[in-house]
C-alpha cells in the first residue's frame, strides 16, 4: 500500500509523550450477489479507503480517530487533537514485514457472470427439491482488504486478505408451518471454495435441513443427557465461554474466568484455543489489526486456564505480551480483544459410541441463536436441527428445543469427547463491531442440561 508523504511525522507528532500509537492503513474492495427467488435483487460493488489513528496514554486511556483523508496536513491535525505535539524527532519507518494469505482462484479473476451463474444455479436446486419449498435467499460475498499498520515501537506491518462467502436460505411451508434452513460456507479463500462445497451442495443442505424440519415433533423438555455432534459447530464454545477469555472482560473482573489462571476450569478432556494461523478458515490472519503476528494461544489445557486472549491495549494495562488478537472491524474502529477460530481440541471417544452411549436424550446436529452472560457464562442456545437419541440410536427429528445452562458448568460436566472436528462460520459481535471468526468442536457429550421443550 502506498503511504502518504509526511507519514513519518504523523506518526512521530502522535507518539510524542504517548505509552503507545499507531497508524492504521485500509482499503476494502467488496463485491455483493443476492438473490431472491428466482431474481438477482442486489449486485453491488465498491472501495472504501481510512485510516485510523491511535494514541494510548500513560494512564492507560485511549484516544481514537479516524478519517478518508490521507493528506499528511489533515493526520497531523488528527493526532494534534488526540493529544500529539510537536515531536522531538522525526525517525524513519522501520523495516516493512508483509504477506498476504495464499488463494489459490483469485475472485477477482473470475468473470462476473460467472459468480451470478454461481448464484442462480444454487436458487434454482433448492427451489426444485420440493413443492413445499416457500423461499429461496442466495447470497455470494467477497472481499479484499489491504493493511498497513505502523506504530511507535517502530513495526512496519502490511498485510492483504480475501475473504470469500456464500450462503442460502431456505424456507419451507407445510399446512401453515413455516420451517427455515440456512447453510453458510467460507473463509479467507477465493473460489476454490465451491471446490469443496458446490453452491447446489450447499443449497441442498440448507433445502433440506428446511423440509426436514416440517416432519419434526415438538422437542421435549427437561433435564436430560445431550450429544452436540461435531457438525454442530462451535457456537457454545465461542458465545459461552469464548468471550469470557478475552482479556477486556477477564481482566477487568467482567468474567466467570477472571482471577482463575492455573485453576481447573473444565473438564480434564476439554482443551480450548484459538489459532489464527490455520489455513482458509475464516478468521484467519497473517498479523492481528495492531501489526502483532499471530499466534496459536491455548486458551484451556486438559482443563486448566492457561491464558487470555490479549490485544496490546490490555497487554500494556496488564503487564503481558500481546498474542495477536487485537481486532477490529474497519479503519473506523480502534483494536479490542477478539477471538478468531476458536475450538475445542478432539478427544479420544469415536463419535458413534458416544451417541451410542445415550439411553435417552438429544442430538443436536446444528446450533441457531441464543442468549449468553459473559459475566456469568449463563446461556440460552436455540437448536435448529436435532433428534431424539432413543436406546443408543438416532430417532426422530424435533423442533423447538432450546439449551439452557452455564457456559463453564458444561465444561466442567462433559464426559465425553470425540475424535472428529466440525468448523461453523460466522459475523462475531462485540462493542458495535463486527468480525469474522470461525469456531469448531468435537462431538462432545453433556451427561445432563436443561432441555426447553414441550413438557409432559
Amino acid at each position: 500500500m502506498k503511504l502518504p508523504k509526511g507519514v513519518e511525522r504523523v506518526l512521530a507528532s502522535l507518539s510524542e509523550g504517548a505509552l503507545f500509537a499507531d497508524l492504521y492503513f485500509e482499503r476494502t474492495r467488496d463485491l455483493r450477489i443476492v438473490l431472491e427467488g428466482d431474481k438477482i435483487e442486489q449486485l453491488s460493488s465498491g472501495e472504501d479507503a481510512g485510516v485510523g489513528l491511535r494514541r494510548i496514554e500513560e494512564d492507560f486511556h485511549t484516544n481514537y480517530a479516524f478519517s478518508n483523508d490521507f493528506s499528511a496536513d489533515t493526520l497531523l491535525a488528527l493526532a494534534r487533537r488526540l493529544g500529539g505535539r510537536e515531536a522531538r524527532s522525526v525517525r524513519d519507518l522501520g523495516p516493512k514485514a508483509s504477506g498476504q494469505l495464499p488463494v489459490k482462484v483469485p475472485p477477482e479473476e473470475v468473470d462476473l457472470s460467472r459468480k451470478i451463474a454461481l448464484v442462480k444455479q444454487a436458487g434454482e436446486v433448492a427451489r426444485r427439491l420440493s413443492p413445499e419449498i416457500r423461499q429461496v435467499r442466495v447470497v455470494y460475498q467477497e472481499t479484499e482488504k489491504r493493511l498497513a499498520m505502523l506504530d511507535s515501537e517502530r513495526r512496519w506491518v502490511e498485510e492483504t486478505r480475501r475473504y470469500t462467502l456464500f450462503a442460502v436460505q431456505v424456507v419451507a411451508e407445510r399446512d401453515g408451518v413455516l420451517q427455515q434452513g440456512y447453510e453458510p460456507v467460507g473463509g479467507t479463500v477465493g473460489l476454490e471454495l465451491f471446490e469443496e462445497d458446490p453452491p447446489e451442495a450447499v443449497a441442498r443442505r440448507a433445502a433440506e435441513r428446511a423440509l426436514l424440519m416440517l416432519s419434526a415433533r415438538r422437542a421435549p423438555g427437561g433435564r436430560m443427557p445431550v450429544v452436540l455432534s461435531s457438525s454442530a459447530g462451535g457456537t457454545m464454545i465461542h458465545e459461552a465461554v469464548g468471550h469470557g477469555l478475552e482479556a477486556d472482560h477477564a481482566e477487568e473482573g467482567f468474567s466467570v474466568y477472571a482471577g482463575r489462571l492455573g485453576e481447573q476450569v473444565a473438564s480434564p478432556l476439554i482443551t480450548v484455543i484459538d489459532d489464527p494461523t490455520l489455513p482458509g478458515k475464516r478468521g484467519s490472519y497473517l498479523f492481528d489489526d495492531e501489526g502483532v503476528p499471530a499466534e496459536k494461544v491455548i486458551l484451556i489445557e486438559n482443563g486448566v486456564l492457561k491464558s487470555f486472549l490479549y490485544d496490546r491495549a490490555t497487554a500494556l494495562k496488564f503487564g503481558k505480551n500481546p498474542n495477536g488478537h487485537g481486532r477490529r472491524e474497519s479503519y473506523r474502529h480502534r483494536p479490542i480483544p477478539r477471538m478468531a477460530n476458536t475450538y475445542i481440541a478432539p478427544g479420544p471417544h469415536d463419535p458413534e459410541e458416544i451417541i451410542r452411549s445415550v439411553s435417552r436424550g438429544l442430538l443436536v446436529k446444528k446450533m441457531g441463536g441464543g442468549e449468553v452472560n459473559p459475566v456469568t457464562g449463563d446461556f440460552v442456545f436455540e437448536v435448529t436441527e436435532g433428534y431424539l437419541i432413543e436406546d443408543g440410536e438416532v430417532g426422530e427429528p424435533v423442533m423447538g428445543a432450546t439449551l439452557v445452562g452455564n457456559g463453564p458448568e458444561v465444561l466442567r460436566i462433559i464426559d465425553m469427547v470425540g475424535w472428529d472436528l466440525g468448523f461453523g462460520i460466522g459475523t462475531c459481535g462485540k462493542d458495535g463491531q463486527g468480525v469474522p471468526v470461525s469456531d469448531a468442536q468435537p462431538t462432545l457429550r453433556i451427561p445432563e442440561i436443561v432441555v426447553g421443550g414441550e413438557v409432559g
